[in-house]
């Protein structure tokens, strides 16, 4: 005699199996898909925006008589590189230093050029600006325990008024799922966690909302070998 816990699950069926091919495709096709539309959008954007301001002796569209998809990003990149060279220069800083100054001169101008100056010089910084590495902290209280990224440490007025041991680290708590946006925190060294995972890996879990966990394999094996150690 049976029991209903000795039968054999039943087999998914034909509308079944349809629907998780559907559902597999869909996570297939829709980030490819938007990824292209995004880049196709962006570039005929710069092409529309870049090519009216191109003499006509220049643009191949006048020589070959069809629309070319992409050659206003690429006169967009020559022209930033030159500005980008000129500035560099001592000619160009003094420019530069001239033109701020007369911005800085005038009232509403200087607080709207100032305001995209820092958006800008925060969005395209140097490497050597970006985090240090990602962190563990106890957060927003102890026992809950978030990801963040290490700024660098705690300087100037903030680490001298601080009472702490062992000085201040600053550390950056993005917020789920727009890692853009979070909370400028300064920690004590002793209660940051350094992690062995890369900046990309850590916005990943943290863009995920921690469905997308790095080298979920690798952590996997390491306890795996931990327990047939112990025994």
């Amino acid at each position: 005699m049976t029991s209903p816990f000795d039968q054999e699950p039943k087999r998914p069926g034909m509308f079944s199996r349809l629907r998780s091919s559907f559902l597999t495709g869909l996570v297939v096709i829709v980030p490819v898909s938007l990824t292209i539309w995004l880049v196709w959008t962006l570039v005929g954007w710069v092409d529309g925006f870049v090519l009216p301001l191109v003499p006509d002796r220049f643009n191949p569209e006048q020589y070959i008589g069809i629309n070319l998809r992409g050659v206003g990003v690429i006169f967009g990149l020559v022209f930033t590189i030159i500005i980008g060279w000129v500035a560099k220069g001592l000619i160009g800083r003094s420019l530069i230093r001239f033109a701020e100054g007369l911005v800085g001169r005038t009232p509403v101008v200087r607080s709207i050029y100032s305001g995209i100056k820092q958006i800008a010089e925060t969005v395209f910084a140097q490497s050597e600006r970006s985090f240090e590495k990602a962190c563990l902290i106890e957060y927003p209280r102890k026992g809950i325990w978030a990801v963040a990224f290490i700024s660098t440490e705690t300087k100037g007025e903030v680490a001298e008024k601080a009472q702490t041991m062992g000085g201040l680290v600053s550390v950056f708590v993005p917020t789920t799922p727009n890692p853009t946006s979070g909370f400028l925190l300064f920690f004590p060294k002793e209660d940051v966690i350094e992690l062995d995972m890369t900046i990309e890996d850590a916005a990943k879990l943290v863009i995920s909302a921690g469905l997308v966990y790095p080298n979920a394999d690798k952590a996997k094996e390491t306890v795996e070998g931990t327990f047939k150690k112990a025994s």
